[in-house]
């Protein structure tokens, strides 16, 4: 055990003073996470939010509630703002020059129409440079519309069951205000993709972070091929020092490099830079059982190779298509076909969903995705090290 931390802390000082590992590990993700969130996500790490307009020509009391309760609403979630515009043709310049995304219009006698049973409409002025504006200014008027239908239709069933006699008016509009009051029998909630999704700033962090730590692992075992090639090895072997130290070693190099990467990554892109993380304690498990996998699949390409120079090329491109099918850049998730199931024969794609699912779930729901990495970190290490005693014959 004295022998492996000894060897460890050898090739850990000699990594660190050549400044190799901190290039790699540190360095470069922390740099390309930064430039990528400057291009695609602002400084800040906030959406824009999408920009409404709505133009209140009636200015009755089902317009009101629209303008004073149902878009205030809306506003509150932070993703939509809304602004007031005097007139129909000043929301369409608005909309036009791109100062808003669309722009809801309350006609003159709107609520009079909708008291009296009558048809009624609201009008949404898109912006064709916008589409996505115009579908959420469409769907905020379609369901203030559907509330008012099913209002509506509360009323006339209540107003059939009293009889052929038509009722006071007073009645009705205490129906009205009743049927208006009731919650709505049937809704839906989202409790997945707005709380599950790692937002622009920390899913860049995240996927850099477990890109180049597959770069970072691969010094400690590296460098067992590149003491065979310069003899050094044999030297070391033939001190009292057991094969299964140097092994260790070389691979609690590789851990701790990864580590050490991971954790100073977290908190630089945490502090710097906005990201969010989630809970200490699942980001924790998450990164050890990442660097575990990191260094299993690495130490298994190591040893396919003749010498250090073939196993750091080929350690790359294996780095390079496992962070690409596992969605670093991008959420291959979302790919259609073959291809979005595939993106879980990659650890950084599980990774990267114990991310999300900690934000959603909390600490349980880490579990699956840490014994995933844990999966692949078993099988390959296994493989590696039966490997790595032959390697380490000289």
């Amino acid at each position: 055990m004295r022998a492996a931390l000894l060897i460890c802390a050898k090739d850990l000082r000699s990594r660190l003073r050549d400044r190799s590992a901190l290039l790699v590990g540190i360095v470069v993700p922390f740099g390309l996470a930064f430039i990528f969130s400057l291009i695609l996500g602002g400084v800040t790490g906030r959406s824009q939010a999408i920009r409404l307009g709505v133009v209140d020509l009636d200015h009755g009391p089902v317009a009101a509630r629209f303008t004073g309760q149902v878009l205030p609403a809306v506003a509150r979630s932070g993703v939509v703002t809304v602004r007031r515009e005097p007139t129909a043709a000043a929301g369409r310049r608005l909309t036009a020059s791109g100062a808003l995304g669309a722009v809801i219009v309350i006609p003159r006698g709107f609520s009079a129409r909708v008291r009296s049973g009558g048809p009624a409409s609201l009008t949404v002025i898109g912006d064709a440079a916008s589409p996505i504006s115009g579908q959420v200014a469409l769907a905020i008027a379609g369901g203030f519309a559907a509330e008012l239908n099913r209002v509506r239709l509360s009323v006339a069933a209540a107003l059939r069951d009293l009889g052929p006699a038509p009722p006071p008016a007073a009645a009705v509009r205490r129906l009205a205000a009743r049927a208006a009051a009731a919650a709505s029998p049937v809704t839906a909630q989202d409790v997945s993709a707005a709380s599950r999704q790692l937002d622009t700033k920390s899913f860049l962090a995240a996927g850099m972070a477990v890109f180049f730590l597959f770069f970072t692992v691969q010094f400690g075992v590296t460098s067992l091929l590149e003491e065979r090639g310069d003899g050094t090895l044999a030297r070391l072997l033939a001190a009292p020092v057991s094969r299964a130290s140097v092994l260790g070693g070389k691979l609690a190099t590789s851990f701790l490099l990864g580590v050490l990467s991971m954790a100073v990554l977290e908190v630089a892109t945490s502090v710097l830079l906005g990201a969010s993380w989630g809970d200490p304690l699942g980001v924790a498990v998450l990164t050890v059982a990442a660097v575990l996998a990191a260094t299993g699949i690495m130490a298994l390409v190591a040893t396919l190779a003749k010498n250090a120079e073939q196993a750091g090329n080929w350690q790359a491109v294996v780095a390079v298509v496992l962070g690409l099918l596992g969605g670093t850049f991008f959420p291959v998730s979302e790919a259609p076909g073959v291809l979005a199931s595939l993106t879980f024969a990659a650890p950084q794609a599980w990774f990267l969903r114990g991310l999300g699912d900690l934000r959603g779930a909390g600490l349980p729901a880490v579990w699956v995705p840490a014994l995933a990495m844990l999966g692949f970190a078993a099988v390959t290490g296994a493989v590696a090290l039966a490997r790595l005693r032959r390697v380490a014959e000289v």
